[in-house]
């Protein structure tokens, strides 16, 4: 019963979440500052190329105005042929809007798997290097001209480029890089909840609690804007957070958010049953047989099978869809040139909606341009409240010395 009298800010679960919050938010400060920023630079990266010197992606020589796009058959043999020794195509992705490139993302070639020769120039009987992606190339979808660079190296070369390895990753190049950003985006939604549940106001404070006190100065004014931003900002805060964490745990948030919400794995890939003796369907074939499952869908990516026992993974965007929301996917058996599988947004469960909007929203896609700068003024949020929390611990220590100085010098007295 003498607890329950206490005011709230001096009971004790209440000051061991403040320092909680207040903790983890001086320690871990400056990379969620920097994860912040980078992070808002990622979402108007377009936007900047042109200020930071990076190669503009909306440009691509030699393409004639107005051209036709030539085959994907015809895209890939470019970039194969482009392709450093060791490498070969494994996902194109192509042009939204005329005169921009297609990209072409690298992969260690596979000897001996079905579209994955060793590119010209390897040495014969030399390992295939394994492992994800080891480039990107730009190729212009009209004129076949390599307008990106094929070395890997220069690949991840660039300001832009270094900002996304550094949001994604810390520069750090393993898989340890990725789940230590995973965690700063769980330190984020701890901070983000935590600041909720102290900035609550008492009866009678609710309007005080959304506004910055006129002629605040001091403890005061750093409190009335770190509670006010946040609690304004908190919703979307919180979702890019989430999502964050998200793209660095799909598996392990996809399952907990797969055991509420039923849904499939979206990036599991299609097996099909390889024909002895058959010729499997090229990829112009394959790609020709997921429009017509989707008439009217747009053409935005395409994945050869990596094995023969995979099918073609076709990416499409039906008419109208805003830039970034999730699209369809259209698997197609090689072997049978029959559709295996179409995976179409307006068909997903609840789950698979919520899975497949993590990226988009992250990235301040697929809802408009209110949404991308939202998104964007979210990355600022972590350097505001750094600097007024920060502010506000040393103000208040500050004071607490100086009181334990004047009580000290008062007992002195006294003696």
């Amino acid at each position: 019963m003498a607890n329950a009298s206490k005011p709230r800010s001096q009971r004790l679960w209440y000051r061991t979440l403040q320092n909680i919050h207040l903790w983890v938010g001086l320690i871990l400060c400056l990379p969620l500052v920097v994860l912040g920023i980078t992070g808002s630079i990622l979402v108007v990266d377009e936007e900047l190329r042109s200020l930071t010197g990076d190669a503009p992606v909306q440009e691509v020589s030699g393409a004639p105005a107005g051209g036709p796009m030539q085959p994907v058959s015809a895209i890939l043999a470019a970039a194969r042929a482009a392709a450093p020794a060791g490498t070969q195509p494994g996902f194109l992705v192509l042009p939204e809007e005329p005169g921009r490139p297609a990209t072409v993302r690298l992969v260690a070639a596979r000897g001996g798997d079905r579209g994955g020769e060793r590119p010209q120039g390897a040495p014969q009987g030399a390992p295939a290097p394994q492992g994800g992606p080891v480039g990107m190339l730009s190729i212009d979808p009209v004129s076949l001209a390599v307008s990106g660079g094929s070395n890997p190296a220069q690949a991840s070369g660039g300001f832009l480029r270094t900002v996304h390895i550094l949001h994604g990753n810390l520069l750090i190049r393993d898989r340890s890089g990725r789940e230590l950003v995973g965690w700063l985006g769980v330190a984020m939604l701890v901070l983000g909840v935590s600041g909720l549940v102290l900035w609550w106001p008492r009866p009678g404070r609710w309007k005080a609690a959304f506004t910055v006190k006129a002629g605040a100065r001091g403890v005061r004014l750093h409190r009335d804007l770190h509670g006010a931003v946040g609690i304004w900002s908190l919703l979307v805060f919180l979702i890019v957070s989430f999502s964050g964490v998200y793209l660095a745990f799909p598996q392990t948030l996809g399952a907990g958010v797969s055991s509420v919400l039923p849904a499939r794995d979206l990036r599991a890939a299609v097996t099909v049953q390889p024909v002895k003796g058959a010729t499997p369907i090229d990829v112009d074939r394959a790609v020709a047989l997921a429009q017509d499952a989707m008439p009217g869908a747009a053409l935005r990516s395409v994945s050869p099978p990596a094995r023969p026992d995979q099918a073609y993974r076709i990416g499409l965007a039906p008419a109208g869809q805003a830039h970034g929301a999730p699209i369809a996917t259209v698997f197609v058996d090689p072997w049978t040139a029959q559709v295996a599988e179409v995976r179409d947004p307006a068909a997903y469960s609840a789950g698979e909606t919520v899975i497949a909007w993590q990226r988009p929203l992250h990235a301040g896609e697929g809802l408009g341009p209110l949404w991308k700068w939202a998104v964007f003024l979210s990355g600022i949020l972590p350097p505001l409240f750094a600097v007024t929390g920060t502010l506000m611990w040393w103000l208040k220590r500050k004071a607490r010395r100086a009181k334990n100085a004047e009580r000290a010098a008062a007992l002195a007295a006294a003696e």
